[in-house]
């Protein structure tokens, strides 16, 4: 992983760069971000630059021995840590990382292939039954005695933990000295999406790096760089995404759902108090997965962000394009005006709330619907 294969942030990897070179690099970071930002892949690319053979001023070679081997991450002197399901037997035995070692190859891959990916993703991704993960006491202890090691290559020892907030408290507590006092040319990646999960005593112990979420234009470029789709789709997917480039990559295998269509689609419906076809789209929506009917209501709130913008006369941010566009200016004001939309988004939300806590789909989108179709009329 190379900082050119992450889209976008030229701020946080020449802030990165910048610190190798006045070697004014900490050696306990804390990579956060939201969902689907780069909180993994920079420090990757990080870890790529520091290993490399050949680096320039602003990125590794892509073609040193090191860096080819960071490309399937077998460093020897580049260490993992992740979460996996607990169990008690684990966190009473001294070698408690031993089976974790059986997932490295499992790790590896997934990174590989889910660079963006989240912890639900590696769940699925390990078949990982719905059981507490977990970085356990004996994990951390492997960590230590992994670092209490000389370095294989001289250089640099890295351990990156990821999903750092599945530190249990006597896990965390058994780092804290480590992570304050680590051995020379040591450093520590710390990953998350949820700082504010974390101990105390280990955010004071690291120096944070603060990961923010892509811009529309970098997800589209990407999108289209890596030829995952065309111009007019990166743009629709862009959008709906918001800065997520895990959603953007999802929705790419999903365009023919046509979220924002599907929107305006049903708003009409529910305009014109059509209840035959707003029945007959629940069902429709009911057949869809979880994860597609997620990105559906998403796709909702941003059609509500894009209508208050409007009325709000604030055109210079508004994201949609064509007949998207055409269908924002026509409900704004004279439908849905600026005063209706924290209401509705309101509503919306409340939804997808329910939808990821495995509600009936189908009375959640009739419900909303219904919502929608009584505001319009107050409105009429």
């Amino acid at each position: 992983m190379k900082f050119a294969d992450i889209p976008g942030l030229p701020e946080t990897k020449e802030h990165l760069i910048n610190a190798v070179k006045n070697n004014h690099l900490a050696h306990a970071l804390l990579f956060y971000g939201p969902e689907g930002s780069a909180n993994l892949t920079m420090p990757l690319a990080l870890a790529t630059y520091l290993y490399c053979q050949n680096p320039s001023d602003s990125d590794s070679c892509g073609t040193c021995p090191s860096c080819q081997r960071m490309a399937k991450l077998v460093m020897p002197d580049l260490n993992f840590a992740f979460p996996v399901i607990s169990s008690k037997k684990e966190d009473s035995r001294e070698d408690g990382q031993d089976k974790k070692v059986d997932y490295l190859a499992n790790w590896r891959k997934f990174v590989q292939e889910h660079p963006y990916g989240n912890v639900h993703d590696y769940i699925y991704f390990n078949g990982f039954e719905k059981k507490q993960l977990n970085i356990s006491v004996g994990a951390a202890r492997q960590i230590i005695q992994t670092l209490s090691l000389v370095s294989f290559e001289g250089g640099y020892k890295i351990m990156m933990i990821w999903g750092v907030e599945f530190l249990n408290q006597q896990a965390a507590n058994a780092l804290l000295k480590i992570l304050e006092e680590p051995q020379p040319k040591t450093i520590f990646m710390l990953i998350t999406t949820q700082p504010e999960q974390l101990l105390t005593t280990i955010l004071s112990r690291t120096q944070k790096v603060s990961i923010r979420a892509f811009r529309d234009e970098e997800v589209h470029q990407y999108l289209v760089n890596s030829g995952l789709c065309d111009e007019q789709t990166a743009t629709q997917i862009s959008m709906i995404a918001d800065g997520n480039l895990r959603e953007a990559m999802r929705l790419v295998n999903q365009v023919e759902d046509q979220q924002v269509s599907w929107i305006r689609n049903w708003f009409r419906m529910c305009h014109s108090k059509n209840f035959k076809e707003v029945f007959a789209i629940a069902d429709i929506f009911h057949k869809f997965d979880k994860e597609a009917q997620k990105s559906i209501i998403q796709a909702g709130m941003n059609v509500l962000r894009e209508i208050l913008l409007k009325n709000a006369a604030v055109d210079s941010l508004l994201r949609t394009k064509g007949e998207d566009r055409d269908f924002i200016e026509k409900i704004s004001g004279k439908v849905l005006q600026e005063e209706h939309i924290p209401g509705l988004y309101e509503h919306f939300n409340n939804a997808y709330y329910h939808l990821e806590r495995n509600g009936n789909a189908k009375l959640i989108f009739t419900d909303l619907s219904m919502e929608i179709v009584l505001l319009m009329a107050k409105i009429d």
